[in-house]
């Protein structure tokens, strides 16, 4: 299948691994390039420059593919030291950059001077076109069923994704309830050029994440996820489990005044517990609505090509034959 995402990231099919905390190593990277499509190693999972150096390492040791680094730009009053993660991406020979969260515009004459293409995350058709002004190659839609950070306009995909593209002139691909081959052939209907997957990469066998995390996600039904930090405008889908049950509680009861201190045993450095331990209740972890529609754990391998198979087949047969 040729679209403008792969033609931009030189992959066989228009798919692309989001980066996801303590999720996105080097083993899912690899595979996920390896299947032909974009795996991507979450920058700051790695806790310096040099641990992200040698990530970079490792998965360019299981594949020959391209794959792509996320950094994600926190508003934080210590900020990591982006340049040195730059320029381990730099030195590793990474030529895809996935950013998210603030605006990238400070690091881009950097990227681009290294021949580095740019995907930017976006929640809504304003952030998109802002980063489509600032130069980054492509977006990445994100639409309110979506796992993580869905914004704060609750714009559901099927509203998102023709709006964006009503208004870009550079590719962007759909992300947020994204699974199968149904969901990549809707995506490219509504006129993105590929698709983002998060919540599914993590139901697969070379996920570096605990079973634990993988069987809650495929018991999991699309009504099992929950918003929480909305009073923050921090807003954050994530599966239900004992400590978000604690965290909206206390929502509820403190309203306006609560303040992140109030939930910070409930959000804060609770990953590694999760995904490597296994801990599901031991706070708030990411999850899209797209749960509802996994009920496996493949191989990397087997479901990409499963879903460009499905998509096809849709394509080919279903759409094809309806028309005289």
């Amino acid at each position: 299948m040729k679209t403008r995402i792969t033609e931009l990231f030189g992959i066989q099919h228009p798919i692309i691994q989001g980066g996801m905390h303590f999720v996105g190593l080097a083993e899912l990277a690899a595979a996920v390039s390896n299947a032909g499509a974009l795996g991507i190693i979450t920058g700051l999972t790695q806790k310096t420059p040099e641990l992200l150096a040698r990530e970079i390492a490792r998965c360019r040791a299981m594949t020959d593919k391209p794959f792509g680094v996320n950094l994600t730009f926190l508003p934080t009053v210590t900020s990591p030291d982006y340049p040195g993660y730059i320029q381990a991406i730099v030195e590793g020979g990474v030529k895809i950059v996935e950013t998210a969260g603030n605006n990238p515009q400070k690091w881009m004459p950097l990227l681009h001077e290294h021949g580095i293409k740019v995907i930017h995350k976006c929640t809504s058709v304003r952030h998109a076109l802002k980063a489509e002004a600032i130069g980054c190659d492509a977006v990445s839609v994100d639409g309110f069923e979506c796992g993580g950070h869905p914004g704060e306009d609750d714009v559901p995909n099927f509203i998102l994704l023709p709006r964006a593209a009503e208004e870009l002139k550079i590719p962007f691909v759909a992300s947020g309830g994204m699974a199968d081959g149904r969901s990549l052939v809707a995506a490219l209907a509504l006129g993105a050029d590929g698709m983002n997957m998060g919540t599914r990469f993590m139901a697969t066998q070379e996920a570096p994440i605990h079973e634990h995390v993988k069987q809650a996600i495929v018991a999991a039904s699309e009504l099992d996820t929950r918003l929480v930090m909305r009073p923050l405008r921090n807003t954050e889908r994530v599966l239900n489990n004992a400590a978000v049950e604690r965290l909206l509680q206390k929502e509820k009861e403190l309203g306006s005044a609560i303040r992140f201190e109030d939930i910070i045993e409930q959000v804060a450095g609770v990953y590694p517990r999760i995904m490597q331990n296994g801990d599901l209740d031991a706070g708030a972890w990411s999850c899209g609505m797209v749960a509802g529609l996994i009920r496996d754990v493949p191989t990397v391998k087997v479901l990409v090509e499963r879903m460009m198979a499905e998509a096809e087949g849709l394509i080919r047969q279903r759409l094809a034959g309806m028309l005289n």
